[in-house]
């Protein structure tokens, strides 16, 4: 692990001042700023809508936007506020009345973001998305074009998943708002996701342990750092730590940085953006997902699969070459040229995921064949190559 507690005792000071420094370059860089508040900073104690969070955090998404920024909310509290609306004892369980709930709280949430934002000058847009509006590529540009254009007239985004008809049986749930909101941030560039949450950010220990500290910033967001997560139960919220660094590592993959900070802190956002050390910083690697290879690591429906030999997946892995037939092993699944695969090792283990230029049966009939002998099988050899390259995302990218 790399990160800001890593420094050898009695450079406190000047790995201070680097964090600092960290922390001022990314608030200069960031044009869109995407944030997700979670139900359990959202609802009171007895489990309504918190009408003065809502007008905290709209002061401030206003203050953000009139600095010129792209400004977009993500918000959970749809099912908490219908529960309140409706004096049910609990959340429910069962999936129509989950979703009837979430229909119902949702005018509630809305209707309270639009009366706070109008008072600092900005209409509120509500912005209803499923997996499966992501999935295609020209779903994935509308929903885009959609949010450039809620805010070029003015407006801010207030996003949240479609519990009505999102259905995880049908895999057209996201899973939470966290990764909803780190899927939001992937389709800009610039972007900064800040997760606000019921803790102060990411500690090296138990929050409540004795002398655990909190981790300033997080240089490489890998196995050590996700072990430290540790969920916490809850009647009405879905997401945890784990899962909010799970969506901190999305967002990093696409080149923005995540703060995971205390959403119940009444200026959080003011504080972040005066380069305060709030919450938890999560920097992205230098090696990061651009444009369309976003869309394939991250948004796509997956077709089905190449299997491929040991050779070839060094060759995807190690030298970043293209998937030539030669390679392949067998072909899995119905699809047709440029939909998205998945590829995989001789270990079963998913390395990569890529547009192909071949349908599946004629992958089944080239596989293990050279370059050579494609057109005397085929009868033709438009692509010297399965997957190129540059339609090419390895799986360290894309997870």
């Amino acid at each position: 692990m790399n990160n800001a507690s890593d420094t050898p005792a009695g450079s406190d000071i000047d790995n201070e001042a680097a964090n600092d420094a960290i922390r001022a370059d990314v608030i200069s860089r960031t044009q869109c700023v995407v944030v997700k508040v979670g139900t359990a900073v959202l609802t009171t104690s007895e489990g309504k809508l918190d009408l003065k969070r809502v007008d905290l955090l709209a002061e401030q998404l206003a203050r953000i936007a009139d600095s010129g920024r792209h400004v977009i909310m993500v918000s959970s509290g749809a099912v908490g506020a219908g529960v309140a609306k409706l004096g049910l004892p609990t959340r429910p369980t069962e999936v129509a009345n989950l979703q009837a709930v979430a229909a119902i709280g949702q005018a509630d949430l809305i209707k309270s973001y639009e009366k706070s934002l109008l008072q600092h000058g900005y209409q509120a847009a509500q912005v209803l998305l499923t997996k499966s509006d992501l999935r295609r590529r020209s779903g994935y540009l509308h929903v885009r074009n959609a949010l450039n254009g809620i805010h070029e007239l003015g407006a801010i985004a207030v996003v949240n998943e479609n519990d009505s008809v999102a259905v995880a049986e049908l895999k057209t749930t996201f899973g939470d708002n966290d990764r909803l909101a780190a899927h939001v941030a992937g389709l800009f560039n610039d972007t900064l996701l800040i997760l606000l949450t019921d803790v102060h950010g990411l500690y090296d220990g138990h929050p409540d342990t004795d002398g655990t500290k909190k981790i300033e910033v997080v240089h490489d967001l890998d196995g050590d750092v996700m072990s430290m997560a540790e969920d916490k139960s809850s009647s009405v919220s879905k997401g945890g730590m784990e899962g909010k660094l799970r969506a901190s590592k999305l967002a990093n993959s696409h080149g923005h940085p995540t703060i995971i900070g205390p959403g119940r802190q009444d200026d959080v956002l003011d504080q972040i953006f005066a380069g305060e050390r709030v919450g938890t910083l999560f920097i992205p690697p230098k090696r990061t997902l651009r444009g369309r290879r976003r869309w394939i690591g991250t948004a796509a429906v997956i077709q089905g699969s190449l299997h491929v030999d040991e050779g070839a997946a060094r060759a995807l892995t190690d030298q970043g070459r293209s998937l030539l037939a030669v390679g392949i092993v067998r072909v899995e699944g119905r699809f047709s040229h440029g939909n998205v695969v998945r590829v995989l090792d001789p270990d079963e283990k998913e390395i990569a995921r890529g547009l192909v230029n071949y349908r599946s049966h004629e992958i089944s009939l080239i596989a293990g064949k050279s370059n050579a002998e494609i057109e005397a099988v085929l009868g033709h050899r438009p692509y010297e190559n399965v997957i190129h390259r540059s339609n090419l995302v390895l799986h360290t990218l894309a997870e």
